[in-house]
């Protein structure tokens, strides 16, 4: 079987600058700038994170539905990415352009607003793009091979983001750096969302179906589908796991470094291993298959999360030594799920003759959303409890027992989470007659 032209490949992979810049900036820094430059207490700060993302659980079944019935109609999905795209962009700018209406209730209530907005928009972009792998190859190594040029292209747009956003709101400082953070973020999720359009609204669907006729039959597949929901599962855990972990970056290098400017580099020597050990996912995964791969960096990961937990008495060095293997962790724990969905997204198609990829797509997407977005109110909660004390200038006196919980956060709680997923991963359900 022919494997896909370089441009597709490529092209697809782009598309990745709109979901890691979204996927972790917000995770990574929506926390701390509600709390340190509006002064949100923590618990509230948290839920802020939570719930406009909550709501893309209940929206992104929707908007699978809705592609899966474009397709059908027009043969292509490229129309959401493009406009989806564009909506992510403009509003994630505005999300951090900090109003400054003079009462904390009101600016925490304008982005509760524009984060509605922004992750509406965003599952219009999400839900497609992650069900085209299963639409433009069906070839078992092929979708192995795309979606681990993906989570390379992922790695490296997270490494952008995640480590750029940061260094912009240092440059600034306080308000002003949020707000040319959020340009030149929304600048990156433009040329993402631009980049897939253009290099796969002409790729042909390998075949077109159906979409589901109606919701009744949607939610019978879904009851009916246990090997989805069982990765599903896994993916939800560790998502929350990964969540949880992004939104204590900002607080662990503060408080437990007690370095600000190590926020950076936690980030990049977190998400730089991922770039290296690529070729070694889709080895694990020709050699020893998928499910396997994923149990060996789940392992990895959870291992080095609890190495973490020493970062107060451990030499900084030794730190960023678990923070690299955490990274080479969280490689695996991206590729191989996203390898594992088309593969079960073509089975069920094959045994209902029915569209399936939308759907499932806008359920994944919305285990995932909703997975990253508890994360950062699980954080924010843990903050709360700890004592931890809101600012409008980052200039608080924090308690020994907030400095505890941020490590707690950041760490023990995380690795749990990801190691909870390990007991789902059954090659037996999840890659039948492999």
């Amino acid at each position: 079987m022919a494997g896909l032209p370089l441009r597709t490949r490529l092209g697809y992979s782009v598309g990745s600058f709109v979901t890691g810049a979204f996927g972790t900036v917000p995770g990574l820094l929506l926390l701390p700038y509600l709390t340190d430059t509006m002064a949100v207490p923590g618990a509230i700060a948290g839920a802020i994170v939570l719930v406009p993302k909550a709501w893309d659980v209940l929206f992104n079944p929707v908007a699978g539905r809705i592609s899966d019935a474009r397709l059908a109609k027009d043969g292509s999905r490229a129309k959401f990415l493009l406009f989806g795209g564009i909506g992510v962009a403009v509003l994630f700018a505005a999300l951090f352009a900090h109003p400054g209406f003079g009462k904390t209730w009101l600016d925490a209530a304008y982005v509760v607003a524009v984060f509605f907005l922004c992750a509406t928009a965003f599952a219009f972009f999400q839900v497609p793009f992650n069900a085209l792998p299963a639409e433009l190859t069906p070839g078992y190594e092929e979708r192995t091979r795309l979606n681990s040029w993906r989570i390379g292209v992922l790695a490296l747009a997270i490494l952008v983001s995640g480590g750029g956003a940061p260094a912009v709101v240092d440059i600034f400082g306080g308000v002003p750096g949020y707000q040319a953070m959020g340009v030149v973020i929304g600048l990156v999720i433009l040329a993402g969302a631009l980049g897939v359009y253009f290099s796969i609204r002409h790729a042909p669907v390998a075949e077109i179906r159906q979409p589901t006729t109606s919701w009744r039959d949607l939610l019978a597949t879904m009851k009916s589908w246990r090997p989805f929901r069982w990765l599903l599962g896994v993916y939800f855990v560790q998502s929350l796991g990964i969540g949880t972990l992004l939104a204590g970056v900002s607080y662990v290098a503060r408080y437990v470094l007690g370095d600000p400017g190590l926020q950076t580099l936690l980030f990049v020597g977190f998400v730089g291993p991922a770039l290296l050990v690529m070729p070694l996912c889709m080895a694990l995964g020709r050699r020893w298959g998928k499910v396997t791969g994923l149990r060996v960096f789940t392992a990895v990961f959870a291992v080095a999360l609890l190495g973490m937990l020493a970062s107060r008495v451990l030499p900084v060095p030794v730190v960023f030594v678990f923070v690299a293997l955490a990274g080479v962790g969280y490689a695996g724990i991206q590729v191989f799920p996203l390898a594992i969905l088309p593969d079960l997204i073509t089975a069920e198609e094959e045994r209902t003759g029915a569209a399936r990829a939308g759907v499932a797509a806008g359920v994944w997407t919305a285990g995932e959303t909703l997975g990253l977005a508890l994360g950062p109110g699980l954080f924010g909660l843990i903050l709360q409890l700890g004592g931890y004390v809101s600012s409008v200038d980052s200039s608080a006196t924090q308690p020994d027992s907030a400095v505890t919980a941020i490590l707690f956060g950041f760490s023990l709680l995380p690795a749990i989470l990801v190691a909870l997923a390990i007991p789902l991963l059954r090659k037996r359900i999840l890659e039948p007659g492999r």
